[in-house]
């Protein structure tokens, strides 16, 4: 059966299909920071080991559309590897117009380390993927098909595209800086990164040009932890006797004149993660949404862990109000300890241990 739009939405989605310049912009992610590399190719390998992340986005979910995201990326780090960066995977496929177009993507990052002092690194990383986006021409219903007593009866004047299916390149590159302190207690990592760097074209018609606009992004977080946490004699499960971890972030992107800022915080204690994010869009229009945030972190071993995280984007205000908002999963699977035999590159730069702790090194991630 044939999916039913309203004439408006027909009338939209004719214009939006036949414009001899299509502009869009990328999914977003309410919880960005548990899908790094969708942002920033540099934080391959930022921290040691395999990490593997999974998100899934809904969004709009009252409207009788298809918004759907999907999102995996794997990436490994190793102080041992050339460039003492690492190497990553990145998956995404998400849906956009009225949900019948399609879009997939697969690709493969690469960063390398710079030191700068004991405490301060920089790393820079490359993106490169291949897109593909497609369409069934036939799941449209125009305006002028519609017959106001029987419904869909005529045929479209509108003129099929000449492809239904695109494949092309795509690279983004980035760059940032992480730091931690002499005691570990606070440790930070800000950046900067352009994705769709040569603007492919993504048009289905061969007369007419569409080029990916460029996205610019700009992030930084950071990790403060709070006190010694109670010993772990008075709490059995691994990771109670953690102290409490503050982690507050903000992001900025900018797409084609519709940017967006978003700025918070996550909290981690006794395994569990809470934290909330608000987040400002403006394009033609000014729209507000505050993002909930909870979540688990099971620690399977020393070194390996696994973390559920879900959020709920609530739309405080605009013209979106009404939509459903948005609800978006994430599991993230870490094993720190995994490394390929050889000298680390970059033992000089482990701090061992403060006054009253040991700390992390700076390898490692805290958080």
């Amino acid at each position: 059966m044939k999916k039913r739009l309203t004439i408006p939405t027909c009338m939209a989605l004719g214009l939006f299909l036949t414009m001899s310049t299509i502009r869009g912009q990328d999914p977003n992610y309410s919880q960005w920071i548990n899908a790094p590399l969708y942002y920033n190719p540099a934080y391959t390998g930022l921290n040691t080991g395999i990490r593997a992340r999974f998100s899934y986005r809904d969004q709009w979910p009252n409207l009788p559309v298809d918004y759907q995201t999907l999102y995996f990326s794997a990436d490994y780090g190793d102080r041992n590897l050339p460039g003492s960066g690492g190497i990553g995977l990145i998956v995404n496929r998400d849906n956009e117009g009225i949900g019948f177009i399609k879009n997939l993507s697969a690709g493969i990052t690469i960063s390398a380390r710079i030191r700068i002092t004991s405490n301060l690194i920089c790393q820079v990383g490359i993106k490169s993927s291949i897109v593909q986006k497609w369409m069934t021409w036939s799941d449209f219903v125009f305006s002028d098909q519609l017959n106001e007593r029987y419904g869909n009866i005529y045929s479209t004047a509108l003129v099929p595209p000449e492809y239904t299916k695109r494949l092309f390149p795509d690279f983004g590159i980035g760059g940032l800086v992480k730091f931690i302190s002499g005691n570990g207690a606070l440790s930070g990592t800000a950046g900067f990164a352009v994705d769709h760097i040569f603007q492919p074209d993504e048009s289905f018609y061969r007369l007419s040009k569409s080029p990916l606009p460029r996205k610019y992004v700009g992030h930084l977080d950071l990790v403060l932890a709070l006190g010694r946490g109670p010993s772990s004699s008075q709490n059995p499960v691994i990771g109670f006797g953690d102290p409490l971890l503050i982690n507050p972030g903000v992001i900025y992107q900018n797409q084609h004149g519709m940017s967006s800022l978003q700025a918070g915080m996550n909290m981690l204690k006794y395994n569990v993660y809470f934290g909330g994010y608000f987040k400002y869009s403006h394009q033609k229009q000014t729209s507000t949404s505050m993002m909930l945030l909870a979540g688990y972190r099971y620690i399977m071993a020393e070194g390996m862990s696994l973390k559920f995280m879900y959020s709920y984007d609530i739309q405080v205000s605009g013209h979106l109000q009404g939509t459903g908002g948005a609800h978006e999963i994430s599991l993230i699977l870490e094993f720190q300890n995994i490394s390929t035999p050889g000298k680390n590159r970059y033992e000089e730069c482990i701090l061992v241990e403060s006054s009253h702790s040991k700390v992390s090194a700076l390898e490692c991630s805290s958080f």
